[in-house]
């Protein structure tokens, strides 16, 4: 637990990771983390099935 309540040190966020991540998911589409990996292949089976939307 850090020392002061309510900050916190990353260090992929200091070293440029998590920001090259965010750029190449907005740039490419596909969303990096796994939980909007699985919503994006989720909607894309579900349009399939059920149709599209109007």
């Amino acid at each position: 637990m850090g020392l002061i309540p309510g900050l916190s040190f990353s260090l992929k966020r200091a070293v440029g990771i998590s920001g090259l991540k965010t750029k190449i998911a907005r740039k490419t589409g596909i969303p990096t983390s796994k939980q909007g990996l699985e919503r994006k292949i989720g909607n894309a089976i579900l349009k399939e099935v059920i149709g599209k939307k109007k």
